[in-house]
C-alpha cells in the first residue's frame, strides 16, 4: 500500500556521528547562503550551463540577440534612433523620474533595460527542467536588480541631484543609517522611530482569553452591537505570523470591524515555539490548534451552534484540511472530534490548497533545499523568523532591499514605520518536525490536492467539502498567487464565492472600508456548474469599487440565523485579557 505520509525528520539524538557532522556543516553554512541550499543553486546553474554548452544553435541565437540589443543601445546613445529601446517603458518605478530622460542617464537606463531583455531570454534553454529554468530566471533578475544604475550615487540622477542640493548632508545622514544597521547602535541625535506596542497600538481590540494549551491561546471578542449573529466567527491565522495582522490599528482592524457588524469573533493566537517543541507535528497543529479552538468555542456558544471558520494563508490551508477531515463519514473522522460544533461556512484568505503552481516561493523548495533546511532546524529545534524573512525578501528584493537601501543610505530617508511594518518585524518560528512535514507534504508532494494527505492515519479529500466557501485572492500575491488559490474550484463541488482584490498578500487582505483605491471582482460558482478557468473567471467576473469586507460580511450574515441579544463572555472561562501572553513572546537568541 502506498503511504504518502511525509517522513518525520529524525531528531538529532538519532543521528550517527557522520550524519551529525554533515548537519553541523550545513547549518554553519546557512547564514552565508541566505538559508538557500548551495547544491540546489549549483544544480540549476549546471542544468543551464550544460544545455547551453551543447546547443551551438542556441548560442548563436543569443549572440545575435546580444549584438542586436547592444547595437540598439549604441544607436540610442548616438542619437541615431528615435525608437524607445525594448523594455524602457516606465513600468519600472525606479526609472520614472523625468531626470532619467537626460543624457547620460537615459543611455544607462536603456542599456540596463536591454540587459534585462537579454537575460530574460538567455536564462531559459530548451531541455532544462522547468524548476531549474525558473530558478535561473529568478536569480538572473536578482543580480540585475543589484547591478541596476538606480542603486548608484553617480549613476542615479535623482540621488545625485539630492546629494548636490543638500550639500552632502543627506549622504552623511545615510551613512549614519548604515552604521546604525551594521552595529545595531543608534547614532546620537537621530530621531527615535515610532513604536507600535502590542496591546496598546496594535492588537488593541478589547477581548478575553478563554482557552490556552501548549500551542495556542483563544481570544473571544464580544460583538459591540445591540443584537448579534448567533454563529461566531473563528479565525485561524497562519502559524508563521502573529495573529494581529487581522487586528492592527483600530482604523484597519478586521476584528474590530467584525464585532462592530454584530459578529462574535474567536481569534486563535499561536504560541511562538521554542527548541523543546521541535517534535510538534502537523497533526499537533491541527489537534491543538483548530480542533481545540473549535471545542472551546462550542463550550461557550453551545456544541450545536455552527461556527463560521476563517483561515488566512497557511492558516487557511490548515482549516481546509480540518474541514475535509470533519467532512468524512463520522466513523472516519479524527479521534476525539465527536464533540466539535459543526462548521457553517469556511472562508479562505490568500490560502492555497493546490500547491502545483505555488509561485516564486516554490523556487526555494526542492529536495535539496528541504534537506538543507532540515539541517538548520534540527540544529536549533526550529526555523526562526529571521531565516524565513530572508526568503520573502528575495521575492520583493527590488522594493524591500535595493530601493529601500538606496533611499536610506544614499538619500538619508528612513522609511516611516507603520503598523504593518511593525507586525512584519515581529518574527515567529516553526518547529523542526512541523516545518519538514508541511514543506514535504504540501509543497513538494502536493498531497492535499491529490487526496493523499493524511490526518490521524487516514487520507483526506477536499472533494468531501460540502459547506459554502468564500475565498479571497490578491492580484499581486507572490506568496499565494491568486490563480493557485483559485484551484480549489476543481478540487471540490461546493458552492464557492471567489473574490479577486487589488493589493498583495497582506495589503490586499487588510483592506478596510474607506481605504482609497480599492476594488475587487466577485462571482459565485454553484454545485454542478460547468468548470470555468481562472482566465475566463477574470474576464467575466463583475468589478466593484471599495473594500471586499462588506461583501464578505453580507455573505456571512445571509448564512447566519436571525440576530439575538448578546451573550457576554462567561467569567468562569476568562483566563486574562486580550491580547493574551503568547503573542508577546518574541524570538530569543
Amino acid at each position: 500500500m502506498n503511504d504518502d505520509r511525509p517522513a518525520a525528520a529524525p531528531p538529532p539524538d538519532a543521528e550517527t556521528p557522520t550524519e551529525r557532522l554533515d548537519r553541523v556543516l550545513h547549518a554553519a553554512a546557512a547564514p552565508y547562503t541566505g538559508g538557500l541550499s548551495p547544491v540546489s543553486l549549483a544544480l540549476a546553474w549546471a542544468d543551464w550551463a550544460w544545455h547551453l554548452g551543447v546547443s551551438p544553435g542556441r548560442q548563436m541565437d543569443l549572440t545575435a540577440r546580444a549584438a542586436q540589443l547592444g547595437l540598439d543601445t549604441w544607436r540610442f546613445a548616438a542619437g541615431l534612433s528615435d525608437e524607445t529601446p525594448p523594455g524602457a517603458a516606465d513600468d519600472d518605478p525606479r526609472f520614472r523620474h523625468e531626470d532619467w530622460a537626460q543624457w547620460p542617464f537615459s543611455v544607462w537606463r536603456a542599456g540596463f533595460r536591454n540587459a534585462e531583455t537579454f537575460w530574460r531570454e538567455a536564462a531559459r534553454v530548451p531541455g532544462m527542467t522547468a524548476h531549474h529554468a525558473h530558478v535561473t530566471d529568478f536569480f538572473a533578475r536578482q543580480w540585475l536588480g543589484m547591478l541596476t544604475p538606480a542603486n548608484g550615487l553617480f549613476t542615479n540622477p535623482v540621488v545625485l541631484r539630492d546629494a548636490i542640493e543638500s550639500g552632502g548632508a543627506h549622504l552623511v545622514k545615510g551613512a549614519k543609517h548604515w552604521l546604525e544597521d551594521v552595529t545595531g547602535v543608534r547614532w546620537p541625535g537621530t530621531d527615535e522611530p515610532a513604536r507600535f506596542e502590542v496591546g496598546r497600538d496594535v492588537a488593541a481590540t478589547p477581548g478575553k482569553v478563554v482557552w490556552r494549551n501548549r500551542l495556542i491561546e483563544l481570544i473571544r471578542y464580544d460583538a459591540t452591537t445591540p443584537r448579534v449573529h448567533p454563529e461566531p466567527v473563528l479565525v485561524i491565522p497562519s502559524w508563521i505570523m502573529k495573529y494581529y495582522i487581522l487586528d492592527l490599528s483600530p482604523h484597519n482592524s478586521m476584528v474590530r470591524w467584525l464585532v462592530g457588524q454584530g459578529h462574535t469573533v474567536y481569534m486563535l493566537s499561536w504560541r511562538n515555539p521554542e527548541a523543546e517543541d521541535h517534535d510538534l507535528s502537523m497533526d499537533d497543529y491541527l489537534r491543538l490548534g483548530v480542533f481545540d479552538a473549535l471545542r472551546a468555542a462550542g463550550r461557550i456558544e453551545g456544541a450545536a451552534t455552527p461556527v463560521h471558520a476563517m483561515g488566512y494563508c497557511l492558516g487557511g490551508t490548515l482549516l481546509a484540511i480540518a474541514a475535509a477531515a470533519l467532512g468524512r463519514a463520522v466513523s472516519q473522522r479524527p479521534a476525539g472530534t465527536d464533540d466539535l460544533p459543526p462548521l457553517a461556512t469556511m472562508t479562505l484568505l490568500a490560502a492555497q490548497t493546490d500547491f502545483s503552481e505555488p509561485g516564486e516561493l516554490g523556487l526555494f523548495i526542492d529536495e535539496s533545499q528541504i534537506g538543507f533546511l532540515d539541517a538548520v532546524t534540527k540544529s536549533q529545534g526550529y526555523l526562526s523568523g529571521e531565516q524565513m524573512a530572508g526568503s520573502f525578501q528575495f521575492l520583493h528584493s527590488r522594493d524591500l532591499v535595493w530601493t529601500r537601501r538606496m533611499r536610506e543610505y544614499l538619500m538619508g530617508e528612513r522609511e516611516q514605520p507603520s503598523d504593518l511594518m511593525a507586525w512584519n518585524a515581529d518574527h515567529t518560528r516553526m518547529p523542526a518536525r512541523m516545518h519538514h512535514e508541511y514543506l514535504t507534504a504540501l509543497y513538494l508532494r502536493n498531497a492535499l490536492a491529490t487526496s493523499s494527505y493524511r490526518v490521524d492515519g487516514r487520507t483526506v479529500s477536499l472533494a468531501d467539502l460540502r459547506l459554502p466557501i468564500f475565498m479571497v485572492g490578491t492580484v499581486r500575491d507572490h506568496v499565494s498567487p491568486w490563480r493557485s488559490v483559485y484551484k480549489l474550484h476543481h478540487l471540490c463541488d461546493a458552492e464557492i464565492t471567489f473574490v479577486l482584490t487589488v493589493g498583495g498578500h497582506n495589503a490586499g487582505i487588510v483592506s478596510e472600508p474607506g481605504h482609497p483605491g480599492r476594488s475587487y471582482q466577485i462571482a459565485t460558482r454553484y454545485p454542478d456548474a460547468p468548470w470555468m478557468g481562472s482566465q475566463q473567471w477574470e474576464a467575466e467576473a463583475p468589478r466593484r469599487e471599495g473594500s471586499w469586507w462588506p461583501a464578505w460580511q453580507g455573505w456571512l450574515a445571509q448564512r447566519s440565523s436571525p440576530p439575538v441579544p448578546p451573550r457576554p463572555t462567561p467569567a468562569a472561562m476568562v483566563l486574562g485579557d486580550a491580547p493574551g501572553t503568547y503573542v508577546l513572546v518574541r524570538h530569543r537568541h
